[in-house]
């Protein structure tokens, strides 16, 4: 599977020459979108509607916030709990105070979209081989050295265009367009919960699902709410280290792991990705860790993926991963009792198809984003019967 790198529709103009150098991924100014083109175009004509001349309908008040003295707020949306001045933002960007009320800039405020894979997300569980209408807003509530989408988290919303799309309006280009799924990615859809939440609701109603794929830097009442009206959650675990979140996230682990068992609890088909940096968390031991913890706390059955990195961003100067060392931490996670771990950024390799547990057998044969073959009946293996946890219809 390849990274889910996407690029925004338009940037600021001193990444004039990266968008330049970037043009086929930035094709949905057009109206058609990088993998497949849109039966109806959501951007019609020129993306020509710079944000700051309609900020008005992306406004409206955040959830899960407290009102504090002197017109000052507390986000509580997730583990910073930014105490915000009159006229301040939170850290991440899209989340503004004004006059003790806290309001969220990037309702409907899409500023990428794209049909993608199921599998480029990646979920593996869920779905095989549907197509997934994507989008994302502006920010982010952490700053990854390694993040390969930074043209849009670590920007404000005024700094990229966008284009307004209610829910009701993303729910019918899902449907238009084929899509039984839609995706929140790219940036980081906690930071635009409320979007999310509104849109999920018009797409059930619809009759299209909901995915999110995140970072799991939420709190627990907000990730609460999500669980209740999205379908699927797939969990960027950056390391199983408290430094390597603090140093190179500008985060915290205890958070994203509490998250996990949140979800868990919750009855959310879940899927966690850990994208191996070489020389920063690579290391057998983290490994180990990683896939005692996810056994003992979260079971078995919950797929681990392990990515190649790339080098972008922050970490140019780290080499990709080399695949001895994605090779490692599957079989260091396969020997802990894991049942289904994954290789991924690397096409064709076997560890993207999955297997059954019991008698070994493809289940579901995957080269890069190609579904070759789904051997499962009612969510059992075809050969075995073995029940293979997943949302499969």
């Amino acid at each position: 599977m390849a990274r889910e790198r996407d690029g925004p529709l338009n940037t600021v103009d001193r990444r004039a020459f990266l968008k330049a150098a970037s043009l086929p991924c930035l094709a949905a100014c057009s109206g058609a979108l990088v993998g497949a083109p849109l039966a109806a175009p959501l951007f019609a004509g020129p993306l020509a509607v710079p944000a700051a001349e309609s900020d008005a309908q992306f406004i409206r008040e955040a959830k899960f916030y407290e009102k504090l003295p002197y017109k000052k707020i507390k986000c509580t949306l997730c583990p910073r709990e930014c105490v915000i001045d009159d006229q301040e933002r939170g850290y991440c960007g899209v989340r503004e105070n004004r006059g003790g009320t806290y309001y969220t800039l990037v309702h409907s405020r899409v500023v990428t979209a794209h049909i993608d894979p199921i599998e480029k997300k990646p979920f593996f569980h869920f779905l095989p081989g549907a197509e997934a209408f994507s989008v994302a807003t502006a920010g982010c509530n952490v700053n990854c050295k390694m993040c390969q989408n930074w043209d849009i988290s670590q920007v404000r919303p005024e700094q990229v265009r966008s284009t307004y799309v209610p829910p009701e309006k993303l729910a019918t280009l899902a449907r238009q367009n084929n899509c039984p799924v839609i995706a929140y990615t790219y940036s980081e859809p906690v930071v635009y919960l409320e979007y999310v939440l509104d849109c999920a609701e018009a797409a059930r109603a619809a009759g299209v699902r909901s995915v999110v794929v995140s970072g799991g830097y939420i709190q627990t009442d907000p990730l609460k709410a999500l669980s209740t009206r999205v379908d699927a959650i797939k969990i960027d675990l950056k390391a199983y280290s408290e430094q390597f979140y603090k140093e190179v996230v500008n985060g915290e682990l205890k958070p994203v792991l509490e998250a996990l068992v949140t979800l868990r609890k919750n009855g959310t088909w879940n899927e966690i990705v850990y994208l191996v940096v070489p020389t920063l968390n690579d290391g057998d031991a983290e490994f180990r860790g990683l896939a005692r913890w996810i056994k003992s706390e979260l079971g078995p059955d919950v797929p681990l993926h392990f990515s190649r990195f790339h080098p972008e961003y922050l970490l140019k100067n780290l080499p990709p991963t080399p695949l001895e060392t994605l090779e490692r931490a599957k079989a260091i996670a396969d020997a802990e009792g894991l049942h289904y771990v994954y290789i991924g950024n690397v096409p064709g390799h076997p560890a993207e198809s999955t297997y059954c547990p019991h008698c070994r057998r493809k289940v579901v044969e995957r080269t890069g984003y190609t579904i070759a073959g789904i051997h499962l009946h009612h969510g059992k293996c075809q050969y075995c019967q073995t029940p293979i946890p997943g949302v499969w219809s």
